[in-house]
């Protein structure tokens, strides 16, 4: 066989090793709790009166369905006001579509719990909901979860001010403890199906530590009461063999996200998302359709994005990392996609928002007085080329832009090159091309660009709408 054929049949099996997608039928929840004995939280003494705080009633027929190897736990018609509710094991959480749930509005009612946030393990509070060292159960129905969250975005906004003028802007989203909706942590075969979640607090769903998760036909609506800052709508944290379809997200921050650890802490865990399809979903109002990052360190890789469709979303497809993060995203689909009226379609960035991604300690605070999570933060990655991260091996096909204000913003570093990112069969309409800057092997095939006259820039909404568009 001659060298040439040689090369011909190595740079083929590259080829098909790259386009292999055999896991995508592998995802999601393998299995669904499957005993019917109900329970009803009204026996256990829940007032769907909209003022009752439940959680205590609500918290009861949970543990009895799970005591009694498991069930549907059911609510009558009516609204119920709790604060954070723990399911277990086999336990099937059933809110109808006449049941609407209230997320109490006092902090208190959210006790601290060891998790991660922002790539960071910390205490924090626990969330509306949530899912820890739990096997085979579900929270499903055609009801509504409104978190009620814009108490803890006036507290962010508040701090994030005076944070500020002490040159703390890497720590406030850390300082101030906010409400995430949905927690899933260190558990498997979990489903969240067909809820409409409103005004998270904070994120609004966290898939964390865990495996096989399927999250079908969740709507959520997080703009009702103004912008909240760090409203994601479904955020995959070092979490594998996730399913996430046929979901419709209108947020103030990133729209389906993925992530893998900060900086030192997240390097110290390592732990990867991986084997992730995301499909037949929309976004709306939010920072990024599909972002990969900023919490990199554990890597990214195996995703399918296809089928997804985004108007009025700040950026298409999305990657965003650090010089201390570290990790590597690779292996990434991008297809058949519609994507219209964005300010940038393709957007990667491995020096993302330095005043949020690099923390100093300023003049005046002791090392040794500073709360724990601070000391995590500052921690120095060692050696500093562990931090660097990469991203590579992105494929992007049958995708269409229109209506964008840039087609790309693709910055790599010196010692890390965007590398082998391939566009096929795809078209983008945008007013300006953009700019690249270290990247290495883009392959272009079947790519119609059409590039219009730069407009100026539209003017935001103040602090809140430049936060989501760093």
């Amino acid at each position: 066989m001659t060298k040439h054929l040689l090369l011909f049949f190595l740079l083929l099996s590259l080829h098909t090793k790259a386009q292999n997608l055999d896991w995508v039928t592998k995802t999601g929840a393998r299995r669904f709790p499957d005993a019917s004995q109900e329970f009803s939280v009204n026996a256990y003494g829940a007032k769907a009166d909209g003022k009752t705080l439940a959680t205590k009633a609500i918290q009861k027929a949970i543990d009895a369905c799970a005591q009694k190897g498991g069930g549907i736990v059911t609510f009558k018609p009516g609204s119920y006001v709790t604060g954070a509710l723990f399911v277990k094991s086999n336990v099937h959480l059933k809110i109808s579509k006449d049941v609407l749930i209230l997320g109490s509005e006092k902090l208190e009612d959210y006790p601290d719990i060891d998790t991660r946030v922002a790539g960071i393990e910390m205490k924090w509070p626990a969330a509306l909901f949530n899912v820890m060292d739990a096997k085979n159960a579900a929270v499903t129905g055609e009801g509504v979860v409104n978190a009620r969250g814009k108490f803890n975005w006036d507290l962010y906004w508040k701090t994030r001010k005076e944070y500020d003028t002490k040159g703390l802007r890497w720590i406030v989203d850390y300082d101030v403890k906010r409400v995430r909706t949905f927690l899933v942590q260190n558990s498997s075969d979990i489903t969240l199906k067909g809820l409409t979640f409103k005004n998270a607090g904070f994120w609004t769903v966290q898939l964390l530590y865990s495996d096989h998760l399927t999250v079908d036909g969740v709507v959520i609506r997080n703009n009702e009461d103004g912008s909240g800052p760090s409203t994601d709508g479904v955020d995959v944290d070092s979490s594998t063999w996730v399913l996430i379809e046929n979901c419709d997200i209108d947020c103030n921050d990133d729209n389906f996200c993925l992530k893998a650890g900060r900086d030192w802490d997240g390097l110290r865990v390592n732990k990867p998302t991986e084997y992730v399809v995301i499909r037949k979903c929309i976004a709306r109002r939010g920072a990024g359709l599909v972002t990969l990052g900023s919490e990199t360190s554990g890597g990214i890789r195996h995703v399918l994005a296809t089928d997804l469709y985004a108007k009025h979303t700040d950026n298409g497809l999305r990657i965003k990392s650090a010089t201390t993060r570290g990790g590597t995203i690779e292996d990434i689909y991008f297809q058949n996609t519609e994507m219209d009226s964005l300010n940038t379609a393709f957007q990667f960035n491995l020096n993302w928002y330095p005043a949020y991604s690099y923390s100093t300690l300023p003049a005046g605070y002791t090392y040794e007085a500073i709360p724990a999570h601070w000391k995590s933060m500052l921690q120095k990655v060692t050696p500093a080329e562990k931090g660097i991260p990469y991203a590579k091996n992105i494929y992007v096909k049958n995708v269409k832009v229109t209506n964008a204000q840039t087609a790309f913003v693709a910055t790599g570093l010196e010692q890390s090159l965007l590398k082998n990112f391939v566009f096929t069969e795809s078209s983008i309409q945008a007013q300006e091309l953009g700019v690249m800057e270290y990247t290495s092997d883009w392959n272009f095939d079947q790519l119609k660009l059409s590039i219009g006259k730069k407009q100026p820039k539209k003017k935001t909404g103040g602090v809140e709408d430049e936060e989501r568009l760093k």
